[in-house]
């Protein structure tokens, strides 16, 4: 019988400032244990504040049925403490408040109806130990801040900025210069036009192509997808499955916002090499599902005291070859479109919808006017086989939703070149 416990002790902050006014100042904090026990390969699961003995034991009981599951024997200890230069927790309440409501002073045009910002901080310590005689311990802080602003005059538009790290205070240095981005670009949005249709060249900025990569191509590598045949890369290892250009990589070791130096199943974190070469070489996995793919662990992350399951980290396309302003001009004529508002794809037949937060045309090899309202559509593997990829590779952080649970991630990519469905309002 194999069993682990995990010990999640959890400390945040967040501070909301609206239209000038503090609308929220929550602190939480939390302590507790997770307890799971892997017999006759179905998986019993127990929470609470109580000792080893018990919670283990009550998580046995839990195991009540007959299964399949069983786990990657793994070998693993150590210590990690993530200090920041600047620790937010020398910085009282009243500070951070001053400096937010200085932030949003910051958004200031006649166009500009109502503004917002958001800060929160936390820190995560984890303590692992299983039945194997492993044992790991990290301490984590996060940081972030979310700018926005709603201008109106021909329409009515929203934009917005953020940081978000694992870091302290001196990760807020850029805080002035994104306000300042706010303000510039949704003054603009509010007069700009709707875009073309249709089928198109595309030069997607590194924001949006990071969460293309996450999104429609990152969750479909997802061991646990994969094994319930819900991913179109499925039976596909050691095959083509994207241009020779074209190299994807999930690293929790990378400092972005889903840095991470073991996993919720103490596996310690590295670097896995998902496609290379245009070939894809493997998937992303838990304990569980690599014993299944003879791969590796070290891809299950839990929220607070939940079931770890499979999970990305930092997930990136890497660098190309190609300047941003050769892109415009193999482009020739198309849009260019930055950011992302949200959208959907399905990891089972690769099927993707996005929106942009704004664009530009693209006329000659050169931006031309601004454009509101833009979606980007396509199937993830069609967009793939045909693609240039930038040189200038930048990460957009996040929180990731799957199976109930939210985990800090980042997207990362360099501008790209694809063709695509765009469509306007």
């Amino acid at each position: 019988m194999f069993y682990d416990v995990r010990v999640v002790e959890s400390y945040s902050l967040k501070i909301s400032i609206e239209n000038g006014k503090v609308e929220k100042v929550k602190l939480d904090e939390s302590k507790g244990k997770a307890f799971r026990v892997l017999k006759n390969g179905f998986w019993g699961y127990f929470v609470g504040d109580v000792d080893d003995r018990e919670g283990i034991s009550l998580a046995e009981r839990n195991a009540v049925g007959k299964g399949d599951a069983d786990i990657l024997n793994v070998s693993s200890s150590g210590k990690f403490v993530l200090k920041p230069k600047e620790d937010f927790r020398d910085v009282s309440v009243e500070e951070k408040v001053k400096f937010l409501r200085d932030v949003e002073k910051n958004l200031k045009s006649d166009k500009i109806v109502s503004t917002s910002v958001t800060y929160f901080e936390n820190i995560r310590r984890l303590r692992y130990y299983d039945s194997n005689g492993n044992e790991v311990f990290y301490e984590v802080p996060r940081i972030g801040l979310i700018i926005s602003a709603v201008a109106k005059d021909k329409t009515l538009q929203f934009y917005s900025k953020r940081i978000m790290k694992p870091a302290g205070l001196e990760a807020l240095k850029r805080a002035y210069d994104l306000s300042n981005e706010v303000v510039e670009v949704v003054t603009k949005l509010v007069n700009a036009k709707t875009p073309p249709s249709g089928y198109m060249n595309v030069v997607a900025d590194s924001s949006l192509a990071g969460v293309f990569i996450h999104e429609a191509f990152g969750h479909a590598v997802e061991g646990d997808h994969v094994l319930q045949g819900a991913s179109v890369l499925a039976n596909k290892l050691g095959q083509k499955v994207a241009d020779d250009c074209v190299n994807i990589y999930d690293d929790p070791t990378v400092n972005e916002f889903g840095f991470y130096p073991f996993d919720d199943e103490g596996v310690k974190a590295e670097k896995r090499t998902i496609v290379e070469n245009g070939i894809l070489k493997d998937y992303l996995h838990s304990r569980e599902t690599a014993l299944k793919f003879n791969s590796k662990a070290g891809n299950a992350r839990a929220e607070g005291l939940k079931f770890p399951i499979v999970r990305m980290s930092n997930t990136y396309l890497d660098s190309g070859d190609h300047r941003f302003d050769e892109l415009l001009e193999i482009a020739k004529n198309g849009i260019y479109l930055v950011g992302s508002r949200g959208g959907e794809t399905n990891p089972a037949t690769g099927y993707f919808q996005f929106n942009a937060q704004y664009g530009y045309l693209i006329e000659g090899g050169e931006l031309a006017e601004m454009v509101r309202d833009v979606s980007l559509s396509g199937y993830t593997l069609e967009i793939l086989k045909d693609i240039k990829i930038g040189r200038e590779l930048e990460f957009d952080p996040g929180f990731c939703g799957k199976d109930d649970q939210l985990v800090p991630v980042s997207d990362g990519s360099p501008p790209v070149l694809i063709r695509a469905l765009v469509g306007g309002s």
